[in-house]
């Protein structure tokens, strides 16, 4: 079968206009992994960075990681932590969490990652909240790749990021050649070209798209005419159909309902995290009352 490439589509997060990567109309999620930005790189200052004010998730796990610069993360259960490159963040909303993305106060230069969600389970997305910082994650070298494993177990190494579905995340840093490796066959792929071009099984995949490889697959090559670098994401296929919307990830529209208005009205699901940066408002479900909505200017 005949890999094929999608187009990502710009978005703005903060100050940053992203690559959205995951969901795309055709593939909504990788496994549990449902959505997937690639920010940068761009510029940032001691008091200008990602800029992303307090805002609420539920039911999923967001995933940081850097591979240029620092950026502050900020939550409603105290955490704040600093993120440099070779670090990652792990915050679980279960039923509920707030977090920012602000400047250091002391970086200034180049800033380039990727933030991650993974859909939480039934039997965990009503959890409690959580948050964990991995200053070091493990790396594979090879004479075709520099693989760090983000997530699960990679060629025999194993993340030591926590998550309660199968799942896999690699960066790698690919030199020209040829990159061939294993795949689990009971996983969903797909491969994010964030640096340099790369041939995915023969098909040309630039910066800002995805080549989604379906189950089934037990190898995978990755030929780099120029230096590159790119994400593969894989896991389980998920088997609960989601509901996503703004910052919510749920099972109906209902549900998402219900935590508009928790953060709307400042309810007790939704705490508050002590940030410079103003709180984020919830743009208006579509589904919800014409009353909810403002009314038009003249």
């Amino acid at each position: 079968m005949t890999v094929e490439v999608l187009d990502g589509v710009q978005a703005q997060v903060g100050r940053f206009t992203v690559r959205r990567v995951l969901p795309r109309r055709p593939l909504r999620t990788v496994g549990a992994w449902c959505f997937a930005d690639h920010m940068g790189p761009a510029e940032v200052t001691e008091t200008a960075g990602l800029d992303v004010g307090p805002h609420p998730h539920t039911g999923l796990q967001t995933v940081t990681w850097l591979m240029d610069g620092e950026a502050l993360h900020k939550d409603s259960l105290g955490s704040e932590q600093l993120i440099r490159p070779g670090q990652l963040n792990l915050m679980t909303a279960g039923r509920g969490v707030v977090h920012a993305e602000e400047a250091t106060g002391t970086y200034r230069g180049t800033l380039h990652g990727v933030q991650l969600w993974v859909a939480q389970p039934d039997a965990e997305r009503a959890g409690e909240p959580a948050f964990e910082h991995h200053a070091a994650l493990p790396v594979v070298e090879g004479s075709a790749a520099t693989a760090t494993v983000l997530a699960g177990d990679f060629a025999g190494t194993v993340s030591p990021a926590r998550f309660t579905t199968g799942l896999l995340g690699v960066d790698a840093v690919v030199r020209p050649g040829v990159w061939a490796f294993g795949l689990r066959p009971d996983f969903e792929h797909a491969v994010v070209a964030l640096e340099g071009e790369v041939l995915v099984d023969g098909v040309v995949a630039r910066p800002g798209q995805i080549a989604p490889l379906p189950a089934g697959r037990d190898e995978l090559r990755i030929d780099a005419r120029q230096p590159a670098r790119i994400l593969l994401l894989g896991g389980t296929p998920f088997p609960e159909k989601l509901f996503m919307w703004w910052n919510f990830v749920a099972r109906s529209a209902d549900e998402v309902s219900g935590f508009y208005a928790d953060w709307r009205d400042r309810g007790e699901r939704f705490g508050d995290v002590a940030s410079v940066l103003g709180r984020i408002d919830a743009p208006v479900p579509p589904w919800e009352p014409i009353r909810e909505r403002p009314a038009p200017t003249v």
